[in-house]
């Protein structure tokens, strides 16, 4: 499909509703000027004059499905008794997210990451510290129990799912399979977003992790096409997965695709970065590109046209500080 072809189609990435199942979590942006030296310790002393309370992690992979087809996009998750949980739920909801099948967890804290940056009149706003407030151990048996029960209520009324595995406790190695069990049983599209412990994804359709992630995995640096054919043949012959969609950086992306064959081949496909002049931060792009090509695959498009549609979709991202996501619009304007 070229991309005259992929323009006309965009619209039907406004079709399928997807299911989001991971780890939920705020980013609090921070800002202020720097005013002087601190009397107290060596430290910049800001003077605050902004706060934003963004999307992140699982949250903005849900975030950028909901740009893309304007709402249809379900959450499953946990979130803390605390303040940071009344705004993450605040927040997923005025971005038209689907926030019913959250589960409460007082016993946890919502996941926040918050980002102290500064600035002057001479130079750009830069971070000075972040400070994470976070649960990792996985969630116990009862909360386990609300999650898989809504997976069960919600999932047969989604076209997708993407497990999106930031290793801070949701998806337990039970979650995993109930996701994977009710989608394969409703004929849904499964998509893990996962950097380590590819084994627990066993049986979904898709993983999208980035290079580093996928050498670590295959426990090589990957320095030639060989290597990177062998490393992909054996993750899917491991994971009886049908496709790994592989993210590369500046060198862009590799789709390996088992082929219908009797012979069970593997297909490769490489593509190049669409934007390297204008990067200004890589921040939350993987989570776009995983909901692009879910949203494409979901809507009908082959798996290579669904990896250059989230290749162009993370062309634009990067060029945003912090996360940022896009609308079909802006895809349709940038494939001019």
């Amino acid at each position: 499909m070229n991309k005259e072809e992929i323009a006309k189609y965009f619209d039907k990435l406004l079709e399928p509703k997807i299911l989001v199942i991971g780890d939920f979590a705020l980013d609090e942006m921070v800002y202020g000027k720097t005013s002087r030296i601190s009397r107290e310790a060596p430290v910049l002393i800001l003077e605050h004059y902004e706060t934003k309370d963004i999307l992140g992690a699982a949250s903005n992979a849900a975030h950028n499905v909901s740009t893309l087809n304007k709402g249809k996009v379900g959450a499953i998750g946990v979130y803390g008794d605390d303040y940071q949980g009344e705004k993450l739920i605040e927040i997923l909801k005025e971005k038209n997210i689907e926030t019913k099948y959250m589960v409460l967890d007082k016993s946890r804290k919502t996941t926040t990451k918050t980002r102290i940056s500064g600035s002057c009149n001479q130079s750009i706003t830069q971070q000075i510290v972040r400070i994470d407030r976070q649960t990792t151990a996985f969630l116990d048996s009862e909360i386990e129990k609300k999650v898989i029960e809504n997976i069960k209520i919600a999932l047969p009324n989604y076209d997708g799912v993407i497990l999106s595995d930031y290793h801070l406790g949701c998806l337990t190695d039970n979650i995993i399979n109930c996701a994977i069990e009710v989608a394969k049983k409703h004929n849904k599209i499964i998509v893990a977003d996962i950097q380590k412990d590819m084994q627990r994804y066993r049986g979904v359709d898709v993983i999208t992790p980035n290079q580093p992630d996928f050498e670590k995995q295959a426990g090589f640096y990957i320095d030639s096409d060989e290597k990177l054919f062998s490393a992909a043949k054996k993750l899917i012959e491991e994971l009886k997965i049908s496709k790994i969609l592989l993210t590369r950086g500046e060198n862009g992306m590799a789709l390996f695709e088992k082929s219908d064959n009797a012979n069970d081949d593997i297909n490769i496909k490489k593509i190049n970065a669409y934007n390297k002049k204008e990067v200004f931060d890589v921040t939350g792009a993987g989570d776009t590109v995983v909901a692009a090509f879910t949203l494409a695959l979901c809507a009908g498009f082959d798996a290579i046209s669904a990896m250059r549609i989230g290749n162009l979709a993370a062309s634009i991202v990067i060029r945003f500080f912090g996360c940022h996501t896009v609308t079909i619009e802006d895809l349709k304007e940038e494939l001019k």
